[in-house]
């Protein structure tokens, strides 16, 4: 007899809760009963990997199928129609907002990209929403969430959405329409209404199919990150990390996003090694910079918008974008 999909989904959530809570004692008990020093640097370095793997999966688990209940209720042709016909600032702040729950990668950005200059959405709201949607990210939150708390995991979203919506603003002001290769002005994105409205059974659904997916697709990210991580946290002396990447060095924020930007890691790679950093002295506002350099202003999605903006334009974007994280990097080692 085939169970209702609600009573999977409770079966899920009590199993997951029962995995979460017994994360600390197993992890303990399989160091204690390693042939090792408890102090040494490598059981330092092992009780790090068996307990953050598991704890980051089943966090990602959770979030990946909540979110992917509420991305059924976008898709990229009502997101468009949310965002056309509003005024600059109010549009950059909504398609900030949209940027975080609605679908987006790199392969997806060029369709995007024609479908909202289509539909006559001002350029610097697209951008705010380009902006938005890889560095402010389920993966990239609930990581921060579980590895530092909500305090910070909020801190993360507030100034990723301000450099967002800021940067769309400033682009939008500049009225830079000019550097949009002419082929993406000739094509007309073809509409694609919404789907007919899905039963919650069939939300649920989704869930798991995005649990599916993402978690399939980023969980060997998740573990050589934390494996970088791990040896970082075991063996890197502190002192060494502090002097790079402490508040006393001036030229440590912007040599961390220049060393960020040809990177190519996504949420769930770099925020373990984010971990390591930190725990070894490296200050917050730098490794924040560091790591929103990797996931916001990525090389290879800065070379798939070249199939659709300009060369000066993509300078502007970096430019802008690179500027608000600097801003945020300097920020919060003025602040902690």
């Amino acid at each position: 007899m085939k169970l209702p999909r609600g009573t999977y989904s409770v079966l899920f959530l009590t199993l997951w809760i029962a995995a979460y809570l017994s994360l600390d004692p197993l992890a303990s008990l399989f160091v204690a009963m390693l042939p090792l020093p408890s102090s040494s640097h490598l059981a330092e370095s092992i009780k790090f990997f068996v307990y953050e793997v598991p704890k980051v999966l089943l966090l990602l688990v959770i979030v990946v199928f909540v979110v992917g209940i509420i991305r059924t209720y976008f898709s990229p042709e009502r997101t468009r129609r949310m965002l056309a016909g509003k005024p600059l600032f109010a549009g950059n702040v909504m398609a900030a907002g949209l940027g975080v729950v609605t679908p987006f990668c790199s392969c997806s950005a060029v369709p995007l990209f024609i479908g909202f200059v289509e539909t006559g959405i001002p350029l610097g709201v697209t951008f705010s929403f380009l902006v938005a949607a890889p560095m402010i990210n389920e993966v990239a939150l609930v990581l921060l969430w579980g590895l530092f708390g909500w305090q910070t995991a909020l801190l993360y979203a507030s100034t990723g959405l301000v450099i967002a919506i800021t940067a769309g603003y400033v682009i939008g002001k500049l009225k830079v329409e000019r550097f949009i290769e002419d082929w993406v002005l000739a094509v007309h994105a073809e509409a694609h209404p919404d789907d007919a409205p899905l039963r919650f059974e069939e939300r649920l659904t989704a869930g798991f199919r995005a649990v599916r997916e993402i978690v399939g697709k980023v969980w060997p990210y998740v573990v050589a990150g934390i494996a970088v991580g791990a040896g970082v946290h075991g063996f890197v002396p502190e002192n060494f990390l502090a002097g790079i990447m402490g508040k006393s060095a001036w030229w440590a924020v912007p040599v961390s996003v220049l060393i960020g930007i040809p990177l190519y890691s996504n949420a769930a790679g770099i925020i373990p090694i984010v971990h390591a950093l930190l725990e070894k002295g490296a200050s917050l506002g730098t490794t924040l910079a560091f790591m929103m350099a990797v996931i916001g202003l990525s090389l290879p999605e800065t070379i798939i918008l070249r199939k659709v903006i300009k060369l000066p334009l993509i300078a502007i974007f970096v430019s802008v974008v690179g500027f608000g994280i600097l801003v945020v990097g300097y920020l919060f080692n003025a602040v902690y």
